[in-house]
């Protein structure tokens, strides 16, 4: 693939040449592999959100295993799942997202924004102004 670029750069005629295709081919194919590896779990550990029981919320957790095309998923907050690969992205929460977390952990979910994330440690600013420190096991997001 050096080669092809290196022609290209040199200001090689590609217009009709195979070169051009085959590096655009090359190009192509590699944004999407790329695209299709970081659609779901790569590997045993990673810090993934997986659709619990199918209903639509995504909750943080770690792989367990991989095979078949399932992932075990072990929740933040315990819960263990075996699920389809496509039911399982990768973790992409960030400070500034919106989330929905279980207020004081009493079962009332309520949106908000995270406000601070360390490890497993979720800063969250309610809609209505309240504010809580609380573990990512305690949020999901759609």
């Amino acid at each position: 693939m050096v080669s092809l670029i290196h022609s290209v750069q040199a200001g090689e005629d590609c217009s009709q040449g195979s070169t051009f295709m085959k590096l655009k081919s090359l190009l192509a194919a590699g944004f999407m592999a790329a695209l299709v590896t970081s659609a779901g779990a790569q590997t045993v550990g990673d810090w993934v959100l997986a659709n619990y029981q199918g209903a639509g919320y995504w909750y943080p957790g770690i792989v367990q295993s991989l095979g078949n095309g399932q992932a075990t998923v072990l929740y933040d907050d315990g819960d263990v799942e075996t699920l389809r690969l496509n039911a399982v992205r990768p973790y992409d929460w960030m400070i500034g997202m919106q989330v929905e977390c279980n207020f004081q952990g009493q079962g009332d979910w309520y949106q908000g924004t995270i406000s601070s994330l360390a490890g497993g440690s979720i800063g969250i600013t309610y809609d209505d102004g309240d504010r809580e420190n609380t573990t990512t096991g305690a949020c999901r997001s759609q």
